[in-house]
């Protein structure tokens, strides 16, 4: 067989029933024969010719064929998972809810998951969150509304989901309860004692129905209250009994909203900074917002958020993005330029050799660290000393658990540390969009959008003195001003 001059690869295919469906060869494949690299099937006994009619009926069968055997796996899969959840009672996998911890039941009954060292685990109550659950079923029933709860419960200093498990919302402030967050408990079953699967599906929708040829993405969807899974048996220690979390469901609907009702906001329309610009009150994102068909940005942290903190937030702060973009732009025009980037470079490199202190991250993850070691050597003494095998199992198991999200944490923030970069590579790096900069005034919103992604922005919007301030990372450097802006609170 004669071979082409160029690097040649084979890609042999072992099982032409799962590999790819017919859309995806035909998607893929062009790039094979592009780069002159040999597509080997057995059916075929040998490689696809991309020349043959008979080769393309083949593999258009095996796509066909393909996409069943998934279909069927999915399908195995999830009733084997619903039989589980529904007569084992199982834990699935997932966050143990708010008022729960997560423990070890022993060895997984799967013996080859076994023999990996697997756990199977359960539900254990939280003896810090749990009441706090019990207060908040109890006082929605006298009538109380989410806001009032969640205001209460920040009054009284009680913490947040987030702030109580910040190991695992490193990404969340933990300053006060939210009304969604007290909305996600009250429709939580699993509060019963019942183990409840398939509240949510994932549903591949197309990325743009415009151009199919760009595939699939996936979401995740609310199923209604019937297709829910409930477990035959009480399986984790119940918080509140069933009769109150029914009379909790009907009161919700009877205000429009129930379980599975929640809907997240979709947006088609392109925003510039999206994702880049931060209230700097609350630190915050600000949603875009469309007005008369006039592009806004918002943060209504108070209508979210109980008020009962240290944050003094107005009730509503509005930006328009046409007072930004053309500063914005100006000055990034005027930074990336020939005559201003030496400047620019030397106050990048100047900041790069400046001292700086270490990760906040990374402190606190080893400080969780120490704290979980110490904790496991008490427990260990105690359990030496003859105290309960059942209570000091359950405190050395959430203790490993929290040991384990903070080293997740240290790993993390470790793999996120970069070298800091040279003058000729950050010169390279800003050269490399220069051009675009000088032409964003002519450039669409989802171009600058890409272009400021590409930079690293951040942008954040002081109400009281309407001005925003604009930073670009490079490696750990910034390279900021601040600058004059039309807003309105």
């Amino acid at each position: 067989m004669a071979r082409s001059p160029r690097h040649h690869r084979d890609h042999p295919i072992g099982a032409s029933l799962r590999p790819f469906d017919a859309a995806q060869f035909g998607l893929v494949f062009p790039l094979f024969v592009h780069y002159d690299a040999q597509l080997w099937v057995p059916e075929v006994g040998g490689p696809i010719d991309p020349n043959s009619e008979a080769h393309d009926l083949i593999m258009s069968v095996f796509g066909g064929m393909s996409k069943g055997e998934r279909n069927r796996i999915k399908i195995r899969v999830r009733s084997a998972m619903a039989a589980q959840a529904k007569v084992e009672g199982r834990y699935l996998g997932g966050r143990p809810p708010y008022g729960y911890q997560l423990i070890s039941l022993g060895p997984h009954p799967n013996p080859a998951k076994a023999a990996d060292g697997r756990q199977l685990h359960g539900l254990a109550i939280d003896g810090q969150a749990a009441p706090v659950v019990v207060r908040i079923f109890a006082e929605f029933l006298r009538g109380s509304g989410l806001f009032a709860i969640a205001e209460g419960l920040t009054r009284d200093g009680i913490p947040c989901p987030s702030a109580h498990d910040p190991a695992r919302n490193s990404h969340r402030d933990g300053l006060a309860w939210s009304k969604g967050a007290v909305r996600v408990i009250l429709t939580n079953p699993r509060y019963t004692g019942r183990q409840v699967w398939n509240r949510q599906r994932k549903d591949e929708v197309l990325l743009d129905v415009e151009d199919v040829s760009l595939g699939h993405t996936t979401r995740l969807r609310w199923n209604p209250a019937a297709d829910w899974v409930w477990s035959d048996q009480t399986v984790h220690p119940e918080i509140i009994t069933i009769e109150v979390f029914t009379q909790a469901q009907q009161i919700l609907a009877g205000r429009g909203r129930g379980p599975g009702d929640q809907k997240m906001p979709r947006t088609r329309r392109p925003y510039a900074l999206r994702g880049a610009l931060y209230c700097a009150v609350c630190d915050r994102k600000m949603q875009g917002h469309t007005v008369r068909d006039v592009a806004y940005y918002r943060c209504r942290y108070p209508q979210e958020y109980a008020l009962a903190n240290t944050v003094s937030h107005p009730a509503n702060v509005y930006l328009r993005e046409d007072t930004v973009l053309p500063a914005l732009d100006g000055w990034l025009a005027r930074a990336l330029a020939p005559p201003q980037l030496a400047s620019t470079l030397d106050a990048m490199v100047a900041a790069l050799s400046s001292p700086a202190c270490d990760d906040p991250g990374v402190a606190h993850a080893r400080r969780a660290i120490e704290e979980c070691n110490a904790k496991l050597t008490r427990y260990r003494a105690a359990l030496d000393a003859g105290a309960d095998p059942q209570v000091v199992t359950t405190w050395i198991a959430q203790a490993q658990a929290e040991k384990i999200a903070a080293e997740r944490e240290l790993r993390q923030a470790s793999q996120d540390e970069e070298r800091h970069l040279t003058r000729d590579e950050i010169s390279d790096m800003i050269k490399s969009v220069g051009d675009i900069a000088a032409a964003l005034a002519a450039a669409e919103a989802a171009e600058k959008a890409e272009l400021y992604r590409h930079l690293n922005l951040r942008l954040a919007y002081q109400p009281a003195t309407n001005t925003v301030r604009a930073a670009v990372k490079i490696d750990s450097s910034y390279h900021g001003v601040m600058d004059r802006v039309r807003g309105g609170t």
